[in-house]
This record gives structure tokens, sequence and C-alpha cells, in this order.
């Protein structure tokens, strides 16, 4: 996974590949919105402004490296045409070039919410209400929640709380769709702001 310095040269990098391509005509794709000279991205919940001459919050404030890659990269890797769009729900691991980032995925993100929400089931499902997450119904699991990672891209969290025989344990799965939107390193990206969210809202 990519370090401060080395997001910055890779966002650079990404700025003149967007340059050369129409931006706002994946708007639509996307389901985004757009506007004069920029388009209007959610990612959970927070709305960043991305034009030909950078990445922002609304009050112009720079987004934080990783989600100016992750912005970056949704935008050039949605393709002209959108393919037949799978809605089975597969874990990180799942996805095939997943591999060298499943144990940075698996410490970042799942292990992340564990920890922190061990018998904090009330305050994981206020927490995931900030960053405008649904609580679905779950025979199976303590709390089962759906979050918009980007438009296209929602995000499952299922969570088991602690009890006398096993630990708490957290699960977060994707569409296998996801994969057409975003590279293996975005998409990780986007777990590790989830957890990161919801710990720090």
């Amino acid at each position: 996974m990519q370090q401060a310095p080395v997001f910055e040269e890779t966002y650079q990098r990404y700025l003149v590949k967007l340059r050369e391509i129409d931006i706002f005509a994946r708007a639509e794709l996307l389901g985004i919105g757009r506007e004069e000279g920029l388009l209007r991205v959610p990612l959970y919940g927070r709305e960043y402004h991305v034009s030909y001459d950078g990445i922002t919050d609304p009050t112009g404030a720079e987004a934080t490296p990783a989600v100016r890659v992750v912005l970056c990269r949704y935008l050039l890797t949605c393709p002209d045409e959108l393919p037949p769009l799978s809605e089975r729900l597969v874990t990180y691991r799942e996805f095939k070039d997943a591999g060298p980032l499943v144990s940075y995925f698996t410490t970042n993100t799942n292990k992340i919410i564990e920890t922190t929400f061990t018998g904090q089931i009330p305050l994981l499902l206020q927490r995931a209400g900030v960053l405008g997450g649904k609580r679905l119904v779950s025979d199976t699991h303590d709390l089962s929640l759906r979050f918009v990672a980007l438009p296209r891209i929602p995000v499952l969290l299922n969570f088991n709380d602690r009890d006398d025989l096993f630990a708490a344990s957290a699960s977060v799965l994707y569409r296998a769709s996801a994969e057409v939107f975003l590279d293996m390193e975005s998409l990780a990206i986007t777990g590790t702001l989830l957890a990161g969210r919801l710990i720090r809202p």
C-alpha cells in the first residue's frame, strides 16, 4: 500500500490522465452529479468536487491523498460503456487480483472494526448513521449495515458481537461488479476509509 508522498506523486500523475479524458461524459454512467466545470462525487456520504484542476471538498479544502487517488481511479477506470453488472456479494479476498493486499485489508478494516466495536453495537449503529449507513434485516448477524462507498459501489458490513464462545467478528462485502470501477488498491482503500470514519467520525 502506498505511503503519503507516493500518493501525492500518483495523484499528480492521475490528474494529467484525467485531463486527457472527458470526465463529464462519465457522470451519467457512474450516477454522479455535475455542474459547470466540476463533478460532485459522494464518498461515504461526504461530497467531493472533482475538476481538471484537482479534488476538493465543498469548502475548497484539498481532499486527503488517499481520497484523491481513489476518486481519480474511479473516473479513470470507468468503462466507456457499462457491461452487465453482477450483484453477487463477495469478500475482498475473492477478487481475482486482491491477493497481495488481502492481509492489509483484513488488518486495517475487519480487525479494526472488531476491536473497536466489541460490546459496542449501539455505538456502531450510531456511527454508521453518520456515514449514511442503513440497517438491514439479518437472521445471521447481530448487525448488518449497507453503505455506499461511491455510486455503483455499495458496501455491506456484517458484525457479530462477542459471546461466551467467540470473539467479535466483522466481514465487509462488495458487489462482484466493484472491480469494474476500481482497481484493487483503491478498493482496499474504500475499506480502510470505512473503518477509519467509523472509529473517527
